[in-house]
């Protein structure tokens, strides 16, 4: 396996080694779980995707989700994000599919509003546009390691809190529906992630994150922000071009990414599993303390 960095100070590609390798043989596992902790985002070009075989590659690195409510897909392991209907057109722009589309161009971790979040998304390109549509990530651990040491003692110290209906709501008020707002109520996680794997520690932040607990709305609201601009500023990030058979891995731990536009006449059809955070990632070293939890 050889490994390509093709990111600034994050990403690699990966080449000599398929989905189907890493679901059949444990080495090659071992081989692309140690590049996921080192490099956050790998790209996998040329693969054979089927549904089968992402779930298969998908399973070796934890639980997978069941999709929520709302998706496409929902409660399968296959979160379908496309623009086109069940007649196979494409939908215009003011339909709750596009719409949905739009809101995965905030930047965002996957899952982050779940009960459980979510260590790692696979996504691959099943239909592409011509041009466009690209997915952009930055790296979270590396915009941990530029604040500065006072505010990182304080972040690590403090828990945001997360809603879905939240980053829906930058979109549309009603884009996010009743049933979908019962089922995921908000969730308060720390500010920080700390890998067990390599003891480095990521910004914990995303589009869904509202609130910080203890802090005044309009000084929580200001702070996020700040950390989002200081996460995505320009120059640091990794803009993936998709090609007809790739797969890209990303660790939610430690990035955060966003769909970029494309022409809305042209179908776009892509493919996610998520596979759900255990202890074993560093689980226990987000949740809140007990008082928070039962809130």
């Amino acid at each position: 396996m050889e490994i390509v960095p093709v990111g600034p100070g994050f990403a690699a590609e990966l080449r000599g080694v398929t989905l189907a390798d890493v679901a059949a043989d444990e080495s090659a596992y071992e081989a692309v779980r140690a590049a996921f902790e080192e490099h956050s985002v790998l790209v996998f070009r040329g693969q054979d995707v089927t549904d089968e075989a992402q779930l298969a590659f998908s399973r070796r690195f934890g639980p997978l989700e069941i999709t929520k409510v709302g998706s496409q897909g929902v409660g399968t392991n296959l979160v379908i994000l496309s623009t086109i209907d069940a007649t196979g057109k494409v939908v215009p722009a003011d339909h709750r599919l596009a719409m949905r589309n739009r809101a995965n161009q905030l930047w965002h971790s996957d899952s982050t509003f779940k009960r459980v979040p979510a260590l790692a998304s696979v996504l691959s390109a099943r239909i592409i546009p011509a041009r466009g549509g690209e997915t952009e990530y930055v790296s979270t651990r590396l915009a941990w390691e530029r604040l500065d040491q006072g505010l990182r003692d304080r972040l690590e110290r403090s828990f945001a809190w997360h809603d879905y209906a939240h980053s829906r709501g930058k979109i549309a008020a009603d884009l996010a529906s009743a049933e979908e707002r019962a089922a995921l109520p908000p969730q308060c996680w720390r500010l920080a992630w700390k890998n067990p794997a390599n003891g480095r520690t990521a910004l914990y932040i995303a589009s869904h994150a509202c609130a910080i607990e203890g802090m005044e709305p309009a000084a929580a609201k200001k702070l996020l922000a700040e950390l989002m601009d200081a996460a995505t500023a320009p120059g640091r990030s990794y803009v993936h071009a998709w090609r007809s058979g790739d797969v890209v891995m990303w660790d939610n731990r430690a990035t955060m990414h966003r769909g970029r536009p494309w022409p809305a006449h042209e179908p776009r059809l892509m493919v996610r599993t998520t596979i759900s955070a255990t202890e074993a990632d560093g689980l226990a070293s987000i949740r809140p303390p007990a008082r928070q939890a039962a809130e």
